[in-house]
């Protein structure tokens, strides 16, 4: 028995579920800080008199860190381990949220959201590789999935505190409060183990026995030591990009690819501009936050629908599904109406968009093995942030003219409509599969 099947053979339990809550609350805490600056956007244009082209492009600046964030992060978590790369990712972001406080002009706030994005894009993927590869098979969509829903809380999070904290302190308090995640990384230091098949793929096989040894005891199984041969190249750290387009890969990197980049433009062209779009439809901005934090509320169920669908109907399917609901919901919350029409339509974009990220976060690791797995993953990732890069940007110049509003949500209905389509033409079931058995 080698160490992934004794890995595998662990019933879900206590450790499963701790180290969920502790990977889920760093990944509420990005929301968080992701979440900061669609409700900052427009205190900021009110302060510094920004216009619509500016405050895309500090939706921007993030997103071009998350893409270079996610590539180099990828790349690290498989040469230096998982869990290293996930605390510094997530200091990083933290002490840059803080700085945003302090920018002084639009120039350096700029710089600092980069380095946001830098530390937010490369935490993500390592996130969910170390996730996906303690996770049992039965259970691996649902637990993936719901790390993703703390995605949803922690824009919860954010809508809270800028309900609360903007109107009254100003926009830096906010920032300042988002500097609070540095200090979860010693929690992770003690909390989250090193990834079991990464230490055996690095020939680490003592410290990885020790792992699995304890995990074990805890679950009231008889250890059993193995030794597990080192996979040929690994231990070199031998990382080909060109792998990724080999014959067995070609077709799940093109897919994963172009659905996130669909997928991240969507999201992004949308929620970071949420709020300073129903400003310009003559919402206040207490009643824009009040509706936002409605909206952001319909993420939750979302999310934990899709955990419950991904395990039972298949991740291709549930997806697909997910991405077109989106499209509907996104035609009809672009045509206006009345404030319950625009609530409603705007809960379901929530609804349906959320529960597509929990998907695809769960989709995206399964499809590469343990030595390229945060590459491979980190790769789709970057390439996906290019498509949160354009977004802002787009509807910042799009947004003007009368009919702008039902214009953007329109180019967003069209571009959910074709990775649907991708997802069904190119996608692979994953469900109940071993990871040993997707990637051979």
């Amino acid at each position: 028995m080698n160490l992934t099947t004794r890995l595998e053979r662990l019933p879900v339990g206590k450790f499963h579920y701790k180290l969920l809550v502790a990977t889920g609350l760093g990944w509420m805490f990005d929301a968080m800080d992701t979440g900061l600056i669609a409700f900052v956007l427009p205190a900021l244009a009110n302060a510094w008199g920004l216009t619509a082209a500016q405050m895309g492009i500090i939706g921007s600046a993030g997103l071009v860190g998350m893409a270079l964030g996610a590539v180099v992060a990828g790349t690290a978590a498989d040469r230096f381990g998982r869990k290293a790369v996930f605390s510094v990712t997530l200091l990083i972001y933290s002490i840059a949220t803080g700085l945003c406080g302090l920018a002084w002009n639009y120039e350096s706030l700029l710089v600092f959201r980069f380095f946001v994005g830098f530390g937010l894009g490369g935490e993500l993927p390592v996130a969910a590789t170390l996730m996906t590869e303690y996770a049992p098979p039965a259970v691996r969509g649902r637990f993936m999935v719901l790390l993703e829903s703390f995605w949803g809380v922690g824009w919860l999070v954010a809508a809270l505190m800028s309900y609360l904290f903007i109107p009254h302190y100003g926009w830096q308090a906010a920032f300042f409060i988002g500097a609070v995640p540095a200090l979860y990384v010693f929690v992770i230091r003690l909390a989250i183990p090193e990834s079991v098949r990464y230490l055996a793929d690095k020939g680490k096989i003592e410290e990885a026995n020790h792992i699995v040894a304890r995990l074990e005891k805890e679950a009231g199984l008889t250890p059993v030591y193995t030794a597990d041969p080192v996979a040929a190249g690994a231990a070199n750290g031998q990382l080909a990009f060109r792998e990724l387009w080999t014959p067995h890969f070609i077709k799940r990197t093109a897919m994963l690819w172009i659905v996130w980049f669909g997928i991240v433009y969507s999201y992004y062209g949308i929620f970071t501009w949420l709020p300073s779009l129903m400003v310009t439809q003559g919402y206040t901005m207490i009643k824009t936050f009040e509706y936002v934090l409605i909206m952001t509320l319909a993420q939750l169920p979302g999310y934990f629908s899709a955990a419950w669908l991904v395990d039972k109907v298949g991740r291709k399917a549930t997806l697909a599904s997910y991405l077109a609901g989106t499209a509907l919901a996104s035609y009809f919350f672009g045509q206006g109406g009345s404030s319950l029409t625009v609530l409603f339509w705007g809960s379901l974009i929530s609804f349906f968009n959320l529960g597509a990220w929990g998907v695809i976060y769960t989709y995206t690791p399964e499809l590469y093995p343990t030595r390229v797995r945060a590459f491979g993953s980190g790769w789709a990732a970057g390439v996906g942030r290019i498509g949160g890069v354009l977004a802002p940007v787009v509807v910042g110049y799009m947004i003007g003219g009368p009919d702008g509003f039902a214009r953007i949500f329109t180019m967003f209905t069209i571009t959910l409509v074709i990775i649907a389509a991708v997802v069904l033409a190119l996608g692979e079931e994953t469900k109940n599969k071993t990871l040993d058995e997707i990637s051979k």
